[in-house]
């Protein structure tokens, strides 16, 4: 299954004008869907939720207040809400062919902040965010979905090893429902590594850009 996933020309990149450290943010791959699966996408934009609540959401800081009240782990879909028929995924889930289920608050607030165009100093914020470890896991996430490959080791360096700060060691349970913890470096070592997350896949990564992150 590995070999469908998000595949993306790698030469899809909307370069800013104020270059690679200004405030403006590349974005790779697709403009429009965030590079997320169709299915996921769907049914976020089809969520009464996403079309409801969080339409009345129109600032950066009302959406990350959002997270932090109302996100509680980091799947694509909500527990038991996704009729699946496949096999072992990641920590014990299950990921394989379904019709969807309810998505998750997670993935309908990750669009969200695609919607809201962040800037460089508001991705910042929240991966370096103090009073959510899931603030900053959107945060990644966003990168993950959104930024060149050639520039995920530059986001991410620094947060992957140093045992001395506390926000790489700091735990969240990633999986709905619960049973599936571990430290922001340990996902984030998990995003740089492997396509699959749980039920979905990330954009595939190029194998020039993919030498750079071994």
């Amino acid at each position: 299954m590995a070999n469908v996933g998000n595949q993306l020309p790698t030469q899809a990149v909307s370069k800013p004008a104020s270059g690679k450290h200004g405030n403006v943010l590349p974005l790779w791959g697709n403009e429009k869907t965030m590079n997320l699966n169709p299915m996921i996408l769907t049914n976020v934009l089809s969520s009464p939720y996403f079309k409801v609540q969080l339409y009345e959401l129109k600032t950066y800081h009302e959406v990350v207040d959002e997270i932090y009240f109302k996100v509680n782990h980091a799947e694509p879909w909500e527990k038991g809400s996704r009729k699946t028929a496949g096999q072992t995924g990641m920590c014990g889930g299950v990921r394989g062919v379904g019709t969807g289920g309810i998505v998750s608050t997670a993935y309908c607030l990750l669009y969200k902040l695609f919607t809201l165009k962040l800037t460089r100093k508001q991705l910042m914020g929240l991966i370096t965010h103090s009073d959510s470890p899931y603030i900053r896991a959107l945060g990644f996430m966003y990168i993950r979905y959104t930024q060149p490959p050639a520039d995920l080791v530059d986001w991410y360096d620094g947060f992957l090893d140093d045992e001395e700060m506390p926000i790489v060691q700091q735990e969240l349970d990633v999986k709905a429902g619960g049973g599936c913890v571990m430290t922001v470096g340990e996902m984030l070592r998990s995003f740089l590594t492997k396509l699959e997350w749980f039920s979905t896949l990330f954009p595939r990564i190029p194998c020039p850009c993919r030498n750079l992150l071994t």
